[in-house]
């Protein structure tokens, strides 16, 4: 017979102090010098004990636990749903020290993975709102709700349904959001008030293991600085019924709504890019301003979630292209050619490429929406599109333009690069280590000259950073 296997007792070391925020916002701790990356709601100055989740030979990860708040870079948390729903894990963080914290995570990256000469950077533009800045949201329908701890073995659980946010590392469970502190009103009571009628009408909520059930699948709101606002229900296994019984109660609830879409997704995941919308009420579509141009932004379209931050970091990127009205500029990476377009007047040419096709079309979009003929856009795989053949027929580039993925650029794409010499190059990314990468190749020809992170997503770790860089042959250092 053989022996019950026994479980294992989870080793916890006490009062240990934290040092310093690592990636994604992670903490770091030492004991005996070894490296202990700690997740929970900590911050560096606070005690805790650690529980050690797992234990390799450089480094253990671990769970804090009895935390004692003693760290001067700490606040009170606004939302009850901090430490269980994982889209704001600063919030416990001074917005002060969230910003000093970014700041220095470009500068680490930068000079630790890059290694190249560096100017004095230009201090981190914070943004102006620390919440309510999103302009878009995406929440969940799900039949199985997460339960609390004091839920837990309890058999009266009521409702199980659930309209919120899915919990970090769990994707069938969705934690029920009363209040977010990410997006302006009417988005809670949009939400809160479509949980409520479906529950009270008997509408089912989408089961998300089997995904076989259940009619109400997705609901993503998304608003403009000028005041318009969509709202997109996507519906699973839906009775026709069930789908004009939804979108008329949004339609009389809430008439500020100018944009009212419905979509039937039953494929195993949430994407509708390739699925048909329907405009139920209003228009197809929102416009966004921005100084005096226009962007049209639809149910597929991409646009920067933070609107008032983008068009800092827009006019930054401007500042710095130092465009006369004679260069031809390539904008790479481009999306749905906000950039690009906000460069346009000041420039001979503007040149777009980027991947997703249907951001492409956006682009263009925009750009006759705004009367602007000197822009093009194309599609495609940027290493394949970029070739000598497509620079000779659109124009060897004076500046370029780069705002990659958090992967950074194909190394095709430096080299092309580095081949053509552009004078300048303005490089946006949201990925600091990726973007040290590529300065890292850059250097046999290039020299920074201009290093300005911008914090587009307060109450999180991620943080953008611009960079200028001038050919070293004619450098011109300085703004």
């Amino acid at each position: 017979m053989s022996k019950k296997k026994e479980k294992k007792v989870p080793v916890v070391l006490e009062q240990i102090a934290i040092l310093d925020f690592a990636a994604e916002a992670k903490c770091i701790a030492k004991v005996n010098d070894e490296v202990i990356f700690v997740q929970g709601p900590v911050a560096p100055g606070d005690i805790a004990d650690l529980r050690i989740l797992k234990s390799k030979k450089s480094f253990k990860q671990a769970q804090a636990i009895n935390i004692q708040p003693l760290s001067e870079h700490r606040t009170e948390v606004a939302c009850a749903h901090f430490g269980i729903c994982g889209g704001c894990k600063w919030q416990h963080v001074s917005y002060a020290s969230q910003i000093a914290f970014k700041e220095r995570q470009v500068r680490d990256n930068l000079t630790r993975i890059a290694k190249v000469k560096l100017p004095e950077f230009q201090p981190i533009l914070g943004s102006s709102e620390e919440y309510y800045y999103r302009n878009k949201l995406e929440f969940t329908f799900s039949s199985a709700r997460w339960l609390t701890e004091d839920e837990i073995g309890k058999e009266d659980l009521g409702s199980m349904n659930a309209l919120g946010f899915h919990v970090p590392g769990r994707f069938d469970k969705i934690l029920p959001v009363d209040h977010c502190y990410l997006q302006p009103d009417p988005s809670n009571a949009i939400r809160n008030g479509l949980r409520d009628f479906a529950q009270a009408n008997g509408i089912s909520f989408y089961e998300l293991k089997m995904q076989k059930e259940g009619a109400l699948r997705n609901l993503i709101i998304r608003n403009t600085l000028t005041d318009e606002l969509m709202v997109t229900v996507q519906f699973a296994y839906a009775t026709e019924d069930e789908i004009h019984l939804v979108m008329n109660y949004l339609k009389s609830t809430f008439p500020m709504i100018t944009s009212l879409n419905y979509v039937i997704n039953q494929k195993g995941n949430d994407t509708f890019h390739d699925l048909d919308v329907v405009c139920f009420d209003g228009k197809p579509f929102m416009v966004e301003v921005m100084e005096d141009l226009k962007f049209q932004i639809g149910p597929k379209s991409f646009f920067q979630t933070n609107a008032k931050q983008a068009l800092h970091l827009y006019q930054l990127v401007r500042e710095y292209a130092g465009l006369t009205g004679n260069e031809v500029v390539y904008d790479l990476y481009t999306g749905t050619g906000t950039i690009g377009l906000f460069l346009a007047k000041h420039a001979a040419k503007i040149v777009g490429l980027e991947y997703v096709d249907m951001a492409v079309e956006d682009a263009k979009i925009n750009a006759s929406l705004n009367g602007i003929t000197n822009a093009t856009y194309f599609a495609g795989d940027m290493k394949r599109v970029l070739t000598r053949e497509f620079i000779a027929i659109h124009g060897n580039p004076d500046v370029i333009i780069t705002d990659p993925p958090r992967a950074g650029m194909d190394l095709e794409v430096v080299n092309q690069i580095l081949e053509v010499q552009p004078h300048t190059i303005v490089y946006v990314s949201c990925n600091p280590a990726t973007q040290a990468r590529d300065l890292a190749l850059l250097d046999v020809a290039y020299e920074v000259d201009v290093v300005h992170p911008v914090d587009m997503f307060p109450q999180t770790h991620h943080v953008e950073n611009i960079v200028r860089l001038k050919l070293k042959k004619t450098l011109d250092v300085g703004r």
